[in-house]
């Protein structure tokens, strides 16, 4: 009876993944090596990012580790830099490799969980505007419209002033990453709300929406159930390009000291921390970060391309 069991359990998995291998997604990407090379590059980078804490040579985080006549050391392809720094030390003394890694996984956390916070509310909101319909959706999409006059800097500043002003600049800090997660969220969602609103208004009116209303299927069980899984190709492209969209505001943000502090590496905050310095001959500081930052929303947008394409039916060639 066991057997039996575990065997109905792995046909709709081997069914699925049969499914699949079939797929003109899976199709696609073996013809389009653009695809599978940002792919590579992408796991790669968030790859060293997750594991940052033993690929990196040092702690950025550690003083102890950190030796202020060690600093601003070039990398090792130029005279005067020292083996125990592959790609030279910051103006702070710190391993320059170390403070990449461990920022890069800082810039991807602020990405992706901004992005999370985006489609939770944008996808909430554009469902219910779309579907209900009337005073609903005149109430959320003028929401939208406010938030859209609201830059993310200008959310930035407010909320920054604000933490700041009750709870001082050393909790700003320590809460840097929730908060711009927090901002960055809210300044973006009504991309997601637009989107799925549009998704939803088509939807509605086919005949696999009136039957479930006939049987009796309550209106959150339609919205979640039937209407939102035919969304998800729109949502599943606007992700991606968030993603770098949110990376890039972070960075942005860090840079213009409303981000990340300094003392807490990002990519952003690398950046800024030795813009300063690039007169004086320290290129590196600042060029090295600000090319993995390149890097990675590059490979991001690429794979974004390539799904937009992929999932548009008006493009698919059959």
């Amino acid at each position: 009876m066991t057997t039996t069991n575990s065997s109905m359990a792995a046909a709709p998995v081997a069914s699925r993944w049969s499914r699949f291998r079939g797929s003109y997604l899976l199709y696609s990407f073996k013809r389009d090596p653009v695809a599978q090379l940002s792919l590579l590059v992408f796991i790669m980078l968030v790859g060293v990012a997750v594991l940052a804490p033993w690929l990196a040579p040092m702690d950025p985080y550690d003083l102890a580790q950190i030796d202020i006549l060690a600093s601003e050391l070039p990398p090792f392809w130029i005279d005067g830099s020292d083996p125990a720094y592959v790609m030279g030390t910051d103006a702070q003394g710190r391993d320059l490799l170390s403070t990449i890694l461990y920022g890069a996984r800082v810039s991807l956390i602020i990405g992706f969980g901004a992005v999370a916070l985006q489609a939770l509310l944008g996808v909430s909101f554009g469902l219910l505007a779309g579907y209900l319909g009337g005073r609903v959706d005149a109430f959320l999409m003028r929401l939208a419209d406010i938030q859209l006059s609201f830059s993310t800097l200008m959310v930035a500043i407010v909320v920054g002033a604000l933490v700041k002003a009750v709870f001082g600049g050393a909790t700003y800090s320590d809460y840097a990453v929730p908060l711009l997660v927090l901002i960055i969220g809210l300044a973006e969602w009504p991309q997601y709300a637009r989107t799925v609103r549009a998704s939803v208004l088509a939807e509605r009116s086919k005949e696999y929406v009136d039957a479930a209303r006939v049987m009796g299927f309550t209106s959150r069980r339609i919205m979640f159930r039937h209407i939102l899984p035919n969304t998800l190709s729109p949502i599943f492209v606007i992700s991606t390009v968030q993603v770098a969209n949110a990376i890039i505001s972070e960075a942005a943000l860090s840079f213009l000291g409303l981000g990340m502090p300094e003392t807490h590496p990002s990519l952003g905050s690398l950046i800024k921390s030795g813009f300063d310095y690039i007169q004086s001959g320290s290129w590196w500081i600042t060029l090295i970060p600000g090319a993995v930052l390149v890097i990675l929303v590059l490979v991001i947008n690429l794979l974004g391309d390539w799904l937009r394409d992929v999932l548009n039916p008006r493009l698919y060639k059959g």
